[in-house]
């Protein structure tokens, strides 16, 4: 062995290489195979473009973006009033590349088949590297549905779809593109919106209201404008409330103070006060929640596609550290206890993601299939639960992996694990998603028929499978009322149940193992319980094969 040169201590030949860059599109085959089959193929071009990207550039913009949080500046330095919330360069850099993309608004730019299931896999693509944008992006692609309520706003309509991001603080008209936030949630109501205080009083003008009241969340409050929630003299109603107002005045509201979270540094959540605000209704007065619903319906997606990029990129970060980091005289992906850890890991996220994108193709379909959009009502609420709900303990799992590096900030993990219960807490918690599960079975029967439908689809192809479907028939098709006590543990049936159909019926190899650990219970409480009959190097190759082939 050579000496050392002077002033060096030790050889440092035992550490894995930086992750990036990475072509998140190319190693991902669970992905593409998706995209294709749920009807996105046409998109391959701009979904390998944006992989490529996103595991390089973004990637490495994203730690000092996520690092230094925004901040909240009230007052200029003479005093007077400017509430604006300043983000690192970076923060700003990622969000023009991802809007340049269509990550918020290829939906709606490119109108043709396929076009949500590729702008989910950008989402999806995007969310694995910088999730703090992902909040502003999903909020300004799912406003879209309710501003069409309002034909006379389609102006905003126009900008926020547009591939053009601007940061700076102007009236919409002075700029080609804007997004668009959110405000709901109030200190006394919490999920029940209902119990909201916030007063609109009309205007002379049609349509136009002055606000007094708060929001206890407001997200991305550097938004061009805000879907909000307010008690109008018909009830609780929708708005449109801008920064500027018609006339050329800043709006007449205040970010009190920025919320201090557990994660999801790099994106500002605030509190704000209304002062007489002016905004517009969108619908009628009296329907707020229904019309803001089309919006939920598309942000519980993304919350969905968020849970699932998390656990993807925490299964990539393991991969990689175990395939170069080695121990006991070989690699660390090469022990037996590793292999399994990583081999379940690789499982669950498979599942995950081809949950996530049949929901994108329900979603995608809905306008002109009644089937479809009765699927999509019902697997929105089944999917964001569950795969939501598995993201923190798997990526807490990934980060065991490194070893004492998953818990430093360098490594990204602890930056994923902050992450990861977000998505099961916003918009609608677990419970609100199972009572919305059971709401949708008692008083809309086709969104069972549509499960239903989709679960036989696979039939006969796994006894563990078949097996849980007969129990799941009662309910699904009318014959069982579900307790509400029972939910949980029935939606999470359900959840397996169709993550299992998926995998059987694209033919991953995945599907076995899932149904006899997932459904068949052959599986410990811990991830790495796998039975030792199944070939879990290839189970780790379908999900690491083309990134290992560029180590």
């Amino acid at each position: 062995m050579e000496p050392l040169p002077p002033f060096v201590t030790h050889r440092v030949d035992n550490q894995p290489p930086e992750f990036a860059p990475r072509d998140l599109w190319r190693d991902d085959a669970a992905l593409r195979e998706a995209v294709v089959r749920e009807g996105g193929g046409d998109f391959a071009d701009a979904l390998a473009t944006y992989g490529a990207l996103a595991g390089d550039e973004v990637y490495r913009l994203s730690f000092d973006a996520h690092r230094d949080r925004p901040r909240l500046r009230t007052h200029d330095r003479f005093g007077q009033r400017i509430d604006l919330v300043e983000f690192h360069p970076n923060y700003h850099r990622i969000m023009q590349v991802a809007i340049e993309h269509g990550v918020a608004g290829l939906s709606w730019s490119q109108l043709r088949p396929g076009s949500h299931i590729a702008r989910a896999a950008l989402s999806y693509l995007h969310h694995q590297v910088e999730p703090g944008t992902s909040c502003p992006l999903t909020m300004t692609h799912a406003a879209i549905p309710v501003l069409r309520h309002a034909p006379e706003l389609s102006g905003w309509e126009t900008k926020a779809v547009s591939p053009f991001y601007d940061p700076r603080d102007l009236p919409s008209e002075d700029k080609l593109g804007v997004t668009l936030g959110m405000g709901m949630t109030e200190k006394q109501g919490g999920s029940d919106v209902r119990a909201n205080r916030t007063v609109a009083t009309p205007l002379a003008a049609e349509n136009e209201y002055r606000l007094v009241g708060h929001k206890w969340f407001f997200s991305a409050p550097m938004s061009d404008a805000f879907l909000v929630l307010a008690q109008a003299p018909g009830g609780l109603s929708c708005f449109l409330m801008p920064r500027w107002t018609p006339d050329g005045a800043k709006n007449a509201f205040a970010l009190m103070r920025l919320k201090d979270k557990l994660g999801d540094w790099s994106n500002a959540s605030s509190e704000v006060e209304f002062m007489d605000a002016w905004a517009y209704r969108i619908g009628e007065e009296g329907r707020g929640v229904a019309t803001i619903l089309e919006m939920v319906m598309l942000t519980r997606l993304d919350c969905m596609l968020g849970a699932a990029a998390e656990m993807r990129m925490a299964l990539a970060q393991a991969m990689h550290h175990t395939h170069h980091r080695a121990t006991f005289g070989k690699p660390l992906a090469d022990h037996a206890l590793m292999r399994n850890v990583l081999a379940d890991l690789a499982v669950e996220a498979e599942a995950a993601i081809v949950l996530a994108m049949r929901v994108a193709r329900a979603v995608d379909r809905a306008p002109y299939d009644a089937q479809e959009a009765a699927f999509a009502r019902i697997a929105t609420a089944v999917g964001k639960y569950w795969v939501c709900r598995r993201a923190p303990g798997f990526v807490n799992e990934a980060q065991e992996c490194l070893g004492g590096a998953g818990y430093i900030e360098e490594s990204m993990l602890p930056r994923l694990y902050r992450q990861a219960p977000l998505n099961s807490i916003w918009e609608g918690s677990g419970n609100i998603q199972c009572l919305d599960v059971l709401r949708a079975l008692q008083r809309e029967p086709q969104t069972g028929q549509a499960l239903l439908a989709e679960l036989e689809a696979a039939q006969h192809l796994d006894p563990d499978f078949d097996a849980e479907l007969n129990e799941l028939r009662p309910v699904l098709e009318g014959r069982a009322t579900l307790h509400e006590v029972e939910a949980r543990r029935w939606v999470e049936a359900l959840a397996m149940a169709l993550q299992a159909s998926l995998l059987l019926r694209s033919d991953s190899p995945m599907a076995d193992a899932f149904c006899t650990s997932r459904i068949g219970g052959d599986h410990g409480n811990a991830y790495g319980t796998l039975s030792r009959d199944f070939d879990l190097g290839a189970l780790m190759a379908r999900a690491w094969a083309a990134g290992a082939a560029t180590t």
